[in-house]
């Protein structure tokens, strides 16, 4: 197997290994009392929870519901089957006041706006319970989302750490199936539940599956060249779109640039000789 096959390959055991001494280390040199995180009735914040269970108990997760007015209804009542699945406990904040307190009437032409409101609003709950709690705020984003961009910017991109975020989608769903999550969770279609009738795959236009393939294909193994995508059976249009949002939304993926004066970085840590 060459190098660029290696990075592609995963294996789901020995991630869930990987993931779970992560989590667990991350919070002991934190010296946290735990993890929160937002409970969305979704497959990601799913694994992502079942992991911190794996890793560090049930009794130092937390998870959190953050419906708006028009949320489905089975955001909610999934993500309360998966805090019972888990034996987590949680709670329900409610963002509609926040939102509407902002926009006094989403239309169309704001929804946009109003969806990164809605996950800036969730993560800005998230990091206020975490300093209530002494915690660490578990992130849920996928490698997929990372790629396309497909995340609000210090919205529900915003975490401590993020134990799923080199598993593309269709490797989190079949993490999922091997932790035993519940079944309605991980065939359910998915959706950033930001207006009503919202889906991931009709928004970006390509399904999840094929983006993933052409993903591994360029990111992970380097495989630059269209015409042979295609005669491997990629549609143009699909390449051309992930390729566009790849690309557009690559600042999502860095921290804000910085002016060069020339210093250098803040070094993670310190310590003084006597």
């Amino acid at each position: 197997m060459n190098e660029a096959k290696k990075k592609n390959t995963i294996d789901l055991e020995t991630a869930r290994t990987t993931i779970r001494r992560f989590i667990k280390g991350k919070l002991l040199q934190a010296g946290s009392n735990g993890y929160v995180l937002g409970l969305s009735g979704g497959v990601d914040s799913s694994l992502a929870a079942a992991l911190a269970v794996e890793a560090v108990g049930p009794e130092k997760v937390l998870g959190v519901l953050m419906p708006y007015k028009t949320s489905s209804e089975s955001s909610i009542t999934d993500a309360e089957l998966l805090a019972k699945h888990l034996a987590i406990e949680h709670r329900q904040v409610d963002i509609s006041a926040m939102v509407d307190a902002y926009f006094s009437n989403i239309d169309d032409s704001l929804k946009i706006r109003a969806g990164n409101k809605m996950a800036r609003e969730r993560m800005a709950i998230l990091f206020d319970i975490a300093q209530e709690t002494g915690r660490l705020v578990l992130g849920t984003g996928n490698r997929t989302e990372s790629c396309l961009g497909y995340t609000t910017w210090y919205g529900d991109s915003a975490c401590s750490i993020n134990p799923v975020g080199e598993l593309y989608k269709t490797e989190i769903r079949a993490m999922a199936e091997l932790l035993g999550l519940p079944e309605q969770i991980i065939t359910k279609i998915p959706s950033a539940d930001l207006w009503v009738g919202q889906t991931d795959e009709d928004e970006i236009g390509v399904t999840y599956d094929t983006i993933d393939k052409i993903l591994k294909r360029i990111v992970d193994e380097d495989f630059l060249s269209i015409s042979s995508l295609v005669k491997e059976g990629f549609d143009s249009r699909d390449i051309s779109r992930v390729v566009s949002l790849l690309n557009l939304n690559s600042f999502k993926r860095r921290q804000p640039d910085v002016a060069p004066l020339g210093r250098g970085l803040v070094p993670d840590y310190i310590e003084l000789s006597e």
